[in-house]
């Protein structure tokens, strides 16, 4: 995102991601369909190619316990209702009849689908009354209201489905001819299936298309996909026609569902194992000879001295793989068309000066603290254990005074390196621009920290090329500013050849961060971030946010601490911080001058290096 205030004021329509996983937890639950995801969208809708439902934005800017139960109703009616319920078959047979009202038609039948399946889930579970009481009266005050618009803007059709929903719920509207057919109408309280309520529907809208000019304006209900769209069969160069999938009768919308998620998975799985078995190795792709000369290449490098880091890590690099990788959803639903690419940051030529001036300005804080550490670690190494068994203490007084007394003591084993690990994600969006100086530093004091206690750590910069992205593909970069493998070596050049690009998928980069984490065996893993503002990529924004929270919530699990520096110019306001709860919990830290990005680096290091120290 080109903008250098990364937070869009006007654009206040933010996802409560905390919530929304929360919903999305009990959707699975209900549905029994654990792949099931949870979006929002105008309307309630189905998204099978997807395997999503969405959530209607209808709820949004209300009263707390209003928005939660509108919330909750709509996850009910599509997971414990539509979900087993709705005849899909019938469906898709009544669907295909010809008509000249079909908006009118269509939304009829969905306004009485949700009346019976509301009336079944509240009888089945005496828990959902509360949240369809709420759905209820502030759908009605809002039937209410557009009754009259629509009655006054000449849109018939319109106010026959706003009459048609206040009926079922008990207010009864005069209408001038199509009045005889909402009697008509009162018949779907006898109604027990979807093929019922359709009867009776057809019998309306026969009578409806003499009396209404015009078909609806507007939705107030869709069923989302068009269920006419058939799940792509699993077919890939190489397969066998017995691998083909072939025709199947689909009855609910469950058995909609989980065509699509299982060609889905079977076009990947038969993808790969074609792959696999039939793809090209790389001797023959590039020949026998490139191969021997990349095998000589490295038996040359493994010669050079164990002091050349340099030397080492231009090995290391040439057996990375720097081409593009597909995610293949492996790292999260919003990322399924990333292609990210691997690389060592190329240090450009930099001021060795202004390096050793930000070293000079930061050295008292920086021995400061290993000081403290070293001190903290020291006494913990000393620290005497009063035992059953061991050495007489000097002091005998406890064999008086004690009932259990423990006058022997052994000093503590001498402490190892601490046992950590620490990784940081830096934001390479277009917005830091205007903040890489102060970034910079920031981050060499995160590295010369790290490096005088001898902790192994990484620094990445992250970021996606937004003029190359679109929807099949959105290539995104991480560069090694430093890796695990360079040990002690100094970064700092490259550190001062730290860019920004274009745009930034949180949610990605921490997945993938983590999962090169866990391949640690250190007992304690941090993982940084240093951003400017919420994630912006394409076709990233809302579910950008939720995607952000899961790979949080996800690396928490998996047992990796995250905490994040927002690095801005000026005091967040309300809604900002708002957002980096939901992302990050409790663990996000504001530097709100670029004088403090440095000091509130520091107060994180400190913070979770003490932890460390205290769990030994």
């Amino acid at each position: 995102m080109a903008s250098v205030n990364r937070f869009i004021q006007f654009n206040n329509e933010t996802v409560n991601t905390r919530t929304l996983l929360r919903l999305e937890r009990l959707a699975r639950a209900l549905a029994g369909a654990p792949y099931l995801k949870m979006t929002t969208r105008k309307l309630i809708e189905f998204r099978p190619s997807e395997s999503a439902i969405s959530l209607s934005v209808f709820w949004r800017h209300r009263q707390e316990n209003i928005e939660m139960n509108g919330y909750l109703s709509d996850v009910y009616l599509l997971s414990a209702g539509y979900w087993r319920h709705f005849d899909f078959a019938a469906y898709l047979r009544w669907a295909t009849e010809r008509t000249r009202l079909p908006s009118l038609r269509m939304q009829l039948l969905l306004c009485a689908e949700e009346f019976r399946l509301s009336e079944r889930i509240m009888k089945e579970r005496p828990g959902t009354q509360e949240a369809f009481r709420v759905r209820e009266n502030v759908y009605r005050d809002f039937h209410e209201t557009q009754y009259e618009q629509n009655r006054q803007k000449g849109f018939h059709a319109d106010a026959f489905l706003n009459a048609a929903y206040l009926t079922l719920h008990g207010t009864q509207k005069t209408l001038e001819d199509p009045q005889l057919v909402l009697h008509l109408w009162t018949e779907l309280f006898d109604a027990r299936t979807t093929a019922d309520s359709m009867r009776v529907i057809d019998r309306i809208v026969v009578r409806l298309e003499h009396l209404l000019e015009k078909d609806m304006v507007h939705d107030l209900y869709t069923f989302g996909e068009n269920p006419d769209k058939a799940p792509p069969v699993h077919e890939h160069e190489g397969a066998r026609e017995s691998e083909v999938g072939s025709d199947e009768k689909i009855e609910t919308i469950e058995e909609w569902f989980q065509s699509w998620h299982r060609e889905t998975e079977e076009t990947d799985a038969s993808a790969m194992e074609y792959e696999l078995n039939e793809g090209k190795s790389m001797i023959a792709e590039g020949g026998r000879e490139e191969a021997g000369a990349l095998e000589e290449e490295l038996q040359t490098a493994k010669g050079r001295s164990d002091g050349d880091h340099l030397a080492d890590n231009e090995t290391e690099d040439r057996r990375t793989n720097n081409a593009p990788k597909p995610a293949k959803g492996k790292y999260g639903r919003a990322n399924e068309g990333v292609e990210f690419t691997e690389k060592r940051l190329i240090a450009a030529s930099h001021d060795l000066r202004k390096i050793e001036q930000w070293r000079i300005e930061q050295a008292p804080y920086v021995k400061a603290l290993l000081k403290e550490l070293r001190k903290r670690i020291e006494q913990r190494r000393e620290q005497p254990r009063a035992l059953s068994a061991g050495r007489l203490s000097k002091n005998l007084l406890p064999l008086i005074v004690d009932e259990r007394p423990k006058p022997f003591y052994r000093k503590m084993s001498p402490s190892k390196n601490l046992d950590a690990v620490f990784s940081l994600l830096v934001d390479g969006s277009a917005s830091m621009v205007d903040k890489l100086e102060e970034t910079k530093q920031a981050v060499l004091l995160f590295h010369d920290v790290l490096r005088g206690l001898g902790i192994p750590h990484e620094i990445v910069l992250f970021y996606e090329d937004a003029y190359e992205a679109e929807e099949a593909r959105q290539p995104n970069y991480f560069e090694w500013v430093h890796k695990f493998e360079d040990s002690q070596r100094d970064a700092a050049s490259s550190i001062d050849s730290i860019e920004a690009h274009e745009d930034n998928r949180d949610g990605f980069a921490i997945r993938w961060m983590t999962e090169r984490m866990l391949r640690r065996s250190e007992k304690h893993r941090f993982l940084l971030m240093f951003s400017d503002g919420e994630p912006s990529a394409y076709n990233y924004a809302d579910n950008g946010i939720l995607d952000t929270a899961e790979a949080v919530d996800e690396a928490e699990k998996a047992g990796v601490t995250l905490l994040h520096l927002f690095l801005s110019d000026s005091v967040p306001g309300e809604d900002q911080q708002r957002l980096f709860r939901m992302m990050y919990g409790n663990r996000s830290v504001t530097a709100d001058s670029f004088d403090r990005f440095t000091e509130q680096t520091l107060h994180l290091l400190r913070r979770t290096l003490h932890i460390i120290v205290q769990s030994g």
